[in-house]
């Protein structure tokens, strides 16, 4: 390899990096001043725990399926998965995801890596983890206060599961391909978080 073709390809590599971080900067760097301050995030509103992608639809069937082995936490490159301790009788060992904290890429790695049927490897499209709901009395764009499109950037689904609101800027509509993985909620810059996810399944 030449020099010009490693400057090249060294040079389009950093771009590639900065590209995939710009969802997460540009709803932190639109978040409207509170104070002279940014409003901080609170991670501690209680929205729902959610199930890793590929989990059995019956809470009871995914809690005796689970041996609390916890290599799915292990390859998740995100890091977004946490496992229940001693917050609640049969869920202790078994996984959840908190996406006001960290969210499901739907990489897919904790399916493929799940040595009981407790995880079983789905297509993106058809994951369950719930659904994105967002509260237009708190979402900056539908309220005026701002313009942000976070979320639609950040989806990794597209605009088939979140998408512009037609013919108004900004104003993120929840599809109904959305799958509940979260990354919504993670880079929303509102302090309120007015994504959230809501189970769909038992």
């Amino acid at each position: 390899m030449d020099r010009r073709s490693f400057i090249y390809r060294s040079l389009r590599g950093a771009g590639l990096i900065v590209l995939a971080a710009l969802p997460f900067a540009f709803g932190r760097a639109l978040q409207p001043d509170v104070g002279g301050k940014k409003a901080p995030i609170n991670p501690a509103i209680n929205h729902h725990k959610l199930r890793p992608p590929g989990a059995l639809a019956s809470e009871k069937d995914f809690q005796s399926a689970c041996i609390g082995c916890g290599v799915c936490a292990e390859v998740c490159p995100p890091a977004c998965i946490q496992f229940h301790q001693r917050d609640g009788g049969n869920d202790a060992n078994t996984p959840y995801i908190l996406p006001a904290e960290k969210a499901c890429i739907l990489c897919g790695k904790c399916m493929e890596v799940c040595p009981t049927d407790a995880l079983t490897v789905t297509d993106n499209v058809q994951v369950t983890m719930g659904l994105a709901q967002i509260d237009r009395d708190a979402c900056y764009p539908w309220v005026d206060h701002g313009v942000c499109g976070a979320c639609v950037v950040a989806c990794p689904l597209g605009d088939k599961a979140i998408e512009f609101d037609f013919a108004t800027l900004y104003r993120p509509v929840v599809n109904s391909a959305c799958v509940g993985c979260g990354v919504c909620v993670e880079v929303c810059p509102h302090p309120s978080l007015p994504i959230r996810i809501i189970k769909t399944t038992a």
